[in-house]
C-alpha cells in the first residue's frame, strides 16, 4: 500500500495532506524517513513525528450544523476551531470548508479515501448554499454568476451552476466546484455583499433538522449512497 493510502487508512488525514507530511520530512517508515511514493508492507512501522500509527478497523462519520463563527481548522492556536468544538474521542478532518462567517452542513470524518473521493473535482458532486445577499440580483448578473465568473485573484473561473431566487435578496446557489470563498468572490464580482450564507447539502447528504450546534453520525443507508456517488 502506497505511504499516503496507509495514512488516510489510519484516520490521520486525507492523501493530499499525507504527501505534505511526507513533504515535511515528518514520517517514517522503520525507523527512516519515508519518501512520497513508498510502499508500507505488512510488519512495518509507520510513525508521524515519531508516534506510531495504525490503520483503524472502523470510521467515524459526523454530520455538524457549523454555526457562525466556528472555524474549519485543526490548529489549537484558534479557539474556535472545529475540531475543538465537536470534541469527538477520535481525531477527524472536515471534507470541504465552511468560511468563519458562514453557517450549515459539514461533514468531518476519518475516512481519508472518503474524503479524497469527495475533494475530486471530476466526480463534480453538488454543494447546495441557501444565501442571503445585500440587494437583488439583475437578470443579467444572475446570468453572469450562472455562467461562470472569471475570479483574478484565484486565477480560475467558476463552472456553470444553478442559482434561483427564493425570495427577496435570497437566492439558492448549486455548486460543483468548491474554490476558497467562491460564493462571495462570485457576488463581489457583481458587485453585491454576503449577508449570510447556509449550505444545505453536499452531495446525498442534506442538513435536515439539524440546529445550529447540533451534529449526528451518518446513517448506514446515509453513507452507502455517499460512498455510491464518490465511486468508492
Amino acid at each position: 500500500m502506497r505511504i499516503n493510502k496507509y495514512l488516510s487508512t489510519c484516520g490521520l488525514c486525507s492523501r493530499r495532506e499525507a504527501d505534505r507530511l511526507l513533504a515535511a520530512g515528518r514520517v517514517s517508515i522503520n525507523g527512516e524517513p519515508a519518501a512520497t511514493g513508498a510502499q508500507v508492507e505488512e510488519g512495518m512501522e509507520v510513525c508521524v513525528d515519531g508516534v506510531p500509527v495504525r490503520p483503524l478497523k472502523e470510521h467515524s462519520y459526523v454530520l455538524l450544523n457549523k454555526p457562525v463563527g466556528v472555524v474549519c481548522t485543526a490548529d489549537p492556536r484558534e479557539k474556535n476551531n472545529v475540531i475543538d468544538y465537536l470534541h469527538w474521542p477520535v481525531r477527524l478532518t472536515y471534507a470541504g470548508r465552511l468560511d468563519r462567517n458562514s453557517e450549515g452542513l459539514l461533514l468531518l470524518t476519518d475516512d481519508g479515501d472518503l474524503i479524497d473521493a469527495l475533494m475530486r473535482g471530476r466526480f463534480a458532486h453538488e454543494k447546495e448554499y441557501e444565501v442571503t445577499l445585500s440587494r437583488d440580483l439583475t437578470e443579467e448578473e444572475l446570468e453572469r454568476l450562472r455562467s461562470g465568473v472569471e475570479l483574478g485573484e484565484l486565477g480560475r473561473t467558476t463552472r456553470p451552476c444553478d442559482i434561483d431566487r427564493t425570495g427577496e435578496r435570497r437566492y439558492r446557489f448549486v455548486l460543483t466546484q468548491g474554490l476558497n470563498r467562491q460564493i462571495r468572490r462570485m457576488c463581489a464580482a457583481v458587485r453585491v455583499g454576503v449577508r449570510r450564507m447556509k449550505r444545505l447539502r453536499i452531495a446525498t447528504l442534506s442538513l435536515g433538522t439539524l440546529r445550529p450546534g447540533e451534529h449526528r453520525e451518518l446513517t448506514a443507508e446515509e453513507l452507502r449512497l455517499l460512498r455510491e456517488s464518490c465511486g468508492l
